[in-house]
């Protein structure tokens, strides 16, 4: 098995001195597509929310319906909740 030589940190000033000395081109075979931000804003925050197979589901079907992303759908629902709880607070 090939060991990998790009480098494994998540600091971002180690991957820019990194990247400022070597080229991309030479480390094709080992890049792979990310779809999902790798890094976000100080103003942005990822919550976890786990949810039974079948509630995923429904959560993607309305999504879809709706013709928006699974994550901006539960997004919508969480900021209306909250709305709701402060109104009756």
């Amino acid at each position: 098995m090939k060991t990998s030589r790009l480098p494994q940190t998540d600091s971002i000033e180690e991957l820019a001195r990194f990247w400022d000395s070597h080229a991309l081109t030479d480390f094709e075979d080992e890049l792979e597509e990310v779809r999902e931000p790798v890094f976000l804003r100080d103003s942005e925050a990822v919550a976890v929310v786990h949810l039974a197979p079948e509630k995923l589901a429904a959560v993607r079907r309305i999504a879809k319906a709706r013709g928006i992303d699974d994550g901006e759908l539960l997004r919508e629902w969480v900021l209306e909740g909250l709305d709701h709880a402060v109104a009756g607070a």
